[in-house]
């Protein structure tokens, strides 16, 4: 599944697959038929760059069990990582004062948060503050002293709020807080504050650049709100039949969910 020299036999040069709810299903495993359809993709001429909100330290095992060695951009963007080599060739961190100001912007608005944060570096830890419900399996390091938030440079902060749903807080965060930070939302639970002008689009770009690929030869799968710039960047946008009603909106069109190998259907017909 590593990237290969475009030889112009299949439509697109660069096929980019967020990975929660898109390329994984809901065990998080890659059907048989989604890794065939990839391979014979790559095979035929493509690149595969995997474009996942998940910092390096929580991507790369996914990567290793896949047998994946090419480009990824983590973070939402921040991070471009060689799977290969399992090394950082790029790394962008939050601005801690920015983000201080960001925080008391929202605060003031919806009233106190429950906070984490996604430590810098490849073997950076993700550590939760009290009240703050962590979503899925990733291992997390909790903290009850405010000033560990700040303690070592962040990838990114998350939010939570006891009342507003996770499009409330994300728009609300983004409304009075947009020109410090970015906030996305990036799946349930998960509404992200990022450095500003920070997305998955300017991080596929930058691999992408790297592989000597552009926007136009690219087709973009994905399922959440924060894949919004990627399919804006894109020339062809792919949302999952399970994706936000926010993405689907904005899609070129919409496949089978990722249970349903919706990546695969896709890529089956485009090889003919």
């Amino acid at each position: 599944m590593s990237p290969v020299v475009p030889s112009g036999r299949f439509p697109y040069q660069l096929i980019a697959t967020d990975l929660d709810g898109t390329l994984l299903r809901g065990d998080g495993s890659v059907s048989r038929r989604t890794r065939d359809a990839l391979a014979a993709a790559t095979a035929a001429g493509a690149a595969h760059i995997v474009v996942t909100g998940r910092a390096a330290p929580w991507t790369r095992h996914v990567l290793d069990d896949l047998g994946y060695e090419g480009l990824a951009v983590c973070g939402q963007g921040a991070q471009v990582y060689d799977a290969g080599q399992h090394r950082l060739l790029t790394a962008v961190t939050l601005d801690r004062q920015l983000a201080g100001v960001a925080l008391a912007k929202i605060e003031a608005e919806v009233g106190p948060l429950y906070l984490a944060a996604s430590r810098a570096g490849l073997d950076g830890d993700v550590i939760v503050g009290p009240g703050y419900a962590p979503v899925g399996k990733l291992p997390a390091t909790p903290f009850t002293d405010a000033s560990d938030l700040w303690a070592e440079p962040l990838n990114k902060i998350y939010i939570q709020h006891p009342t507003l749903s996770d499009d409330e807080l994300a728009e609300t965060a983004q409304r009075v807080a947009g020109g410090f930070v970015n906030a996305v939302m990036a799946g349930a639970g998960i509404v992200e504050l990022l450095p500003l002008g920070l997305s998955k689009a300017t991080g596929l770009s930058l691999a992408a650049r790297r592989l000597g690929l552009k926007a136009a030869g690219t087709i973009a799968f994905g399922d959440m709100p924060n894949d919004i710039p990627m399919f804006a960047w894109a020339a062809h946008g792919v949302a999952m039949a399970n994706a936000h009603d926010d993405l689907r909106a904005v899609a070129d069109e919409v496949t089978a969910s990722n249970e349903e190998d919706g990546i695969a259907v896709v890529l089956e017909r485009l090889l003919g």
